[in-house]
């Protein structure tokens, strides 16, 4: 097992830098190269066929066009068609791009699209690279889609509206706040706001006994993308690979999820569609591959929405308004979470199950989240620190403590959770074992980018490597290049070492 044991010199860090800065132009996308948008890695379309863009029915489709017309050349506007989305997007047999008027930022590789999580942690790249022109147009097409297609996506393609991704908006908000102070654009972006925080926290993402919530996808049947692009070298998707698993092992109470001859019910796909929307796909975290995400109450998403409401209240003290409600909102919260989904005995904070009444037991990363949002008390954190061994490995932090064969388990270590545990050590002062958890998984990305001339999206912390795919058994095996949210979260561990 390899061990670091020196940290990477200035010259070797400026390299990566470098990369990073050139790496923003790269993933950028606007209507200027809307073709380069509208292409999808992940769903196959003939040579000679158009890409479909999509506009919401708030706008006028002949205004977005003749915009579009005044960029493009003709011959690259006619290989796009513009539709306008419909009412009912169930309808919707051929996908394609949702349009978004203004500048944003990929991942990578297979996904070419702004993502909703991975956002927060490339607005923080940004950020720190003085790239605040860009990053201000990102946090406005996070409101345009709340305003014009219902929400914050999972990423604007048409086979993500159904669902959102971890809320971090009030997080992006606050932090290019920071740079602009410009309050008058924080009051007009307030009602956007609200309404995203409304989608968490009404049905069917309320879970009114508790008044916490959960992740649930308002799609049916099986994810289109997984259908056209999660395959391995022998052409068989995840959902044939778990039919396979399910057919070999013989596994109990699989009853409302599988049946052994028609196949998948619809509860295995509100699950595993659902479990999409967490941002964690896939693991077990949720019951076997994540059959019974909408019955758990995460640790995950309830800290960030408890993160939300105390932005919320922030943002209203700055505009002098009365934030009372917003903070009381958020001790209620915390109140809850910590009844819930703190686990004396073990030392940890596990998901909860709303209808076994149990929490999960499922050892993972997001233990860290209670304490990144200061919900912990100093005794809960001192427990949690002391669990810290479960999760560390040579080039950094495990997401869980068992192997699945799954890209969101062990032995991978994902760069946005590793800057969560870091600030959450931070916090409660545990500052060496904070920096060391930096120093393992920076090492490992310098590493890895000495290798191979790239920054990727997860590693196995474990082996320390970036060369991951013949681990991974479930879901898309491949990983992907840019790497947004990794750049991100490097850059903004590297400002939190040299200012120690």
């Amino acid at each position: 097992m390899q061990q670091f044991t020196q940290f990477p010199s200035a010259e070797q860090l400026a390299a990566v830098k470098t990369y990073i800065k050139q790496s923003w132009k790269t993933l950028s996308r606007s209507p200027a190269d809307i073709l380069l948008a509208a292409y999808d890695p992940k769903l196959k379309r003939s040579e000679n066929s158009s890409w479909l863009v999509y506009v919401s029915d708030k706008e006028e489709r002949s205004k977005v066009e003749q915009s579009l017309q005044q960029i493009l050349s003709q011959a690259e506007f006619n290989k796009l068609e513009i539709r306008t989305l419909p009412a009912d997007i169930s309808t919707i047999q051929e996908h394609g791009l949702l349009y978004l008027p203004g500048s944003y930022v990929v991942p990578g590789g297979r996904f070419n699209e702004m993502f909703g999580w991975d956002s927060y942690f490339i607005l923080l790249g940004l950020l720190r690279d003085c790239e605040l022109e860009l990053a201000q147009s990102l946090v406005s097409q996070f409101i345009y889609e709340i305003e014009h297609y219902g929400t914050i996506l999972n990423a604007n393609r048409t086979y993500f509206l159904t669902r959102s991704q971890p809320p971090v908006l009030t997080l992006m908000v606050l932090a290019l706040f920071e740079h602009t102070q410009d309050k008058q654009w924080l009051q007009s972006v307030l009602p956007a706001i609200e309404k995203y925080y409304n989608f968490w926290t009404t049905e069917p993402h309320l879970h009114p006994e508790t008044g916490l919530s959960r992740f649930f996808d308002s799609g049916t049947g099986p994810a289109p993308e997984v259908i056209s692009d999660e395959k391995d070298d022998a052409g068989r998707t995840h959902y044939d690979r778990i039919l396979e698993y399910y057919r070999t092992q013989k596994i109990d109470g699989l009853e409302a999820y599988y049946d052994p001859i028609s196949g998948f019910t619809e509860s295995f796909y509100q699950g595993d569609r659902s479990m999409r929307e967490s941002g964690f796909d896939c693991s077990h975290r949720f019951g076997l591959f994540n059959l019974e995400t909408t019955q758990y109450l995460p640790v995950c998403l309830n800290v960030l929405l408890y993160q939300m409401e105390q932005d919320i209240a922030q943002i209203y003290q700055i505009l002098g308004k009365d934030s009372q409600l917003w903070r009381d909102r958020a001790t209620k919260r915390s109140q809850t979470i910590n009844q819930l989904m703190w686990d004396e005995q073990a030392g940890l904070y596990f998901d909860y199950n709303f209808v076994t009444r149990q929490r999960s037991q499922y050892e993972f990363i997001t233990t860290f989240y209670p304490l990144w949002a200061g919900i912990a008390s100093p005794q809960q954190a001192k427990k949690v620190v002391k669990n810290l061994a479960k999760f560390l490995a040579p080039g950094g932090l495990l997401t869980s403590t068992v192997v699945t064969g799954n890209q969101w388990d062990a032995p991978f270590g994902w760069a946005p959770l590793h800057l969560v545990a870091v600030q959450g050590l931070s916090r409660y002062h545990y500052v060496a074992q904070a920096e060391d958890v930096a120093k393992r998984f920076m090492m490992l990305v310098v590493q890895e980018f000495e290798k191979y001339g790239a920054i990727v999206e997860k590693y196995d912390v474990v082996k320390c490597s970036a060369n991951v795919s013949d681990e991974i058994l479930f879901g898309y095996s491949s990983n992907e290049i840019g790497f947004g949210w990794t750049n991100g979260v490097f850059l903004e561990l590297l400002f939190w070492l040299e200012n120690l």
